[in-house]
């Protein structure tokens, strides 16, 4: 009677199964694209149903809502951007990360008191924590040119972070130049057009933020 020692042949049919941290990275690369997309069509219809409030008149609940949405969505996006390096590996690309999520964190918190309490908003401390507001975005902008510089991400996702994050700068000239009314459409398109459309792309091909090895 003979013994056959030879271990079984390993099977060359089977797909590989992901490491745990790399299917953890895909599902916060999903979820933060889901949120981003979410929220920044709610505030891009938000903006363009509220597009005939005047100044000085009190904008409805429902719309702070979709801007609070959009916030929320962007706090996402900055933790799919660290937990992915998108704008490198070195301690002040992450540092800068970091302070992204302080500055939304304070416009977060300005946001929720003009829900809740907008009778205060003109006192000095709250006009100074909604300055957090556009510096926020300005931080986004720099972020958005600097994941096209790095080049971890890839195709589209290295690319449409700079167009949507260009949000702000394409706001300061409009309400400059044209209607307030006009301004609400210039916002929610940009938002459907950048973020909306950004989010859309981590949701369904999260594999282009992996970084080439």
């Amino acid at each position: 009677m003979s013994i056959n020692t030879s271990p079984p042949s390993a099977r060359t049919d089977a797909r590989p199964t992901p490491a745990a941290p790399a299917r953890e990275v895909t599902r916060l690369v999903r979820f933060g694209g889901v949120a981003m997309a979410v929220g920044a069509a709610s505030w891009a219809v938000g903006s363009m149903l509220t597009y005939d409030v005047g100044t000085g008149e009190e904008y409805p609940l429902a719309y702070k809502t979709s801007s609070l949405l959009f916030q929320l969505g962007l706090v996402a996006l900055v933790a799919v951007q660290l937990r992915t390096q998108a704008t490198g590996t070195g301690r002040l690309a992450r540092g800068f990360l970091h302070a992204e999520h302080v500055m939304l964190g304070l416009a977060i918190a300005s946001s929720i008191q003009w829900m809740v309490a907008p009778e205060v908003s003109e006192e000095t401390f709250w006009l100074l924590l909604d300055a957090f507001w556009p510096l926020s975005m300005l931080g986004m902008a720099a972020i958005g040119i600097r994941i096209a510089i790095a080049g971890r991400w890839r195709g589209a996702a290295r690319v449409w972070p700079a167009i949507a994050e260009t949000w702000v700068l394409v706001m300061f000239p409009a309400m400059a130049l044209v209607s307030d009314e006009a301004t609400s459409f210039v916002s929610g398109g940009h938002l459907l057009l950048g973020y909306t459309t950004l989010g859309l792309i981590l949701a369904t091909r999260p594999d282009l933020t992996v970084a080439r090895r």
